[in-house]
């Protein structure tokens, strides 16, 4: 579904008439139970004057038949003014049930055009790859050290894409039947592991541990806890420069948290974009223009499984710039 803004304005005069027309038929519908009342009290004030009830120019008000045919005016009156207002206020609901029921399917089908760029070229891009390793392979004479070099970058590939498979799994699962398979927890020693694996994996990049000392157990599961940090701190290389520097710490709050924090020095999430930077495919920008790699799971995946385990996520800006994620788990009993 693609926004047409013709359509989207016709859409908005269409409904700007119906609320106009409810408008006027209501202050037309009030102006014929006036002009009815008068004309109905005319008629009963010559038939009290015929049966000389009050003199020819009398004051009619205080008669019987008047007070209750303004008593039957004043209750249609009400009646009149309480439908409009009824009539006016769902039209009003209507129009923004129907509002955001359109941009709802908008955003759905704009992720869903992401992610279907995102995914052709994440997969796109390992499967050249490794198509021309194996062509170097099966074309060239290579020496040892070429050999070897190929076939790191080649297994790198499928690393790739067997993290991306993982990570449509993972949000398939997580939509459904993800349960975590909880037992004690050493986060720091978790971190440490993950750090020291990403550091080959990025080597340009710094990440600067600041981890304290004494910290609890979490109850929580190895394989979805190392896959929010993993994403937390991929992203904070993906979204920085080339060489990138990225502060990772891990903390207690208020005696019942275990504080997860990374900081980059990257592009940073603008305000109104960081509520949405959670939803599933969504990524900040536009996906024709996006140079850096992505599908727009990992901050979905990161807040599901922190839900999951009864903690929550929080997003701030890194001054002077850049951005900071923080992971609340509850610690141990």
């Amino acid at each position: 579904m693609t926004e047409n803004p013709r359509l989207r304005l016709l859409s908005y005069v269409v409904m700007a008439y119906m609320l106009l027309a409810f408008a006027w038929w209501s202050v037309l519908l009030w102006t014929k139970n006036r002009d009815a009342f008068l004309a109905k009290m005319e008629f009963q004030r010559l038939v009290a004057i015929s049966k000389k009830e009050i003199p020819i120019n009398g004051d009619f008000s205080g008669h019987p038949a008047y007070q209750e045919l303004h008593h039957k005016y004043e209750l249609q009156a009400w009646m009149i003014l309480g439908e409009g207002i009824f009539m006016v206020l769902s039209l009003l609901c209507g129009i923004w049930l129907v509002q955001l029921s359109y941009v709802k399917e908008v955003r759905t089908a704009k992720q869903q055009r992401n992610f279907l760029l995102s995914i052709t070229h994440e997969l796109k891009s390992p499967l050249a790859s490794a198509r021309l390793i194996l062509e170097t392979f099966r074309k060239r004479i290579l020496n040892d050290e070429q050999r070897e070099k190929l076939s790191r970058s080649g297994l790198q590939e499928v690393d790739r894409l067997t993290q991306l498979v993982n990570d449509l799994l993972l949000s398939a699962r997580l939509e459904s039947a993800y349960k975590p398979s909880l037992e004690p927890l050493h986060l720091d020693e978790l971190l440490e592991e993950l750090i020291a694996d990403l550091q080959s994996k990025y080597p340009d990049a710094a990440f600067r541990t600041h981890i304290a000392e004494g910290l609890p157990k979490v109850q929580g599961d190895k394989t979805g806890l190392s896959s929010v940090a993993q994403n937390l701190l991929e992203n904070a290389v993906k979204y920085s420069p080339v060489d990138a520097t990225v502060e990772c710490g891990l903390y207690q709050e208020e005696d019942r948290y275990l504080v997860l924090e990374v900081a980059d020095n990257g592009i940073g999430i603008p305000d109104k974009e960081k509520a949405r930077v959670f939803d599933r495919f969504y990524r900040v920008g536009n996906e024709d223009t996006r140079s850096t790699k992505g599908t727009g799971l990992g901050l979905f995946i990161v807040k599901e499984i922190v839900k999951a385990h009864g903690g929550h996520v929080r997003i701030s800006d890194n001054l002077p710039a850049g951005t900071i994620f923080k992971v609340y788990l509850p610690q141990s009993p």
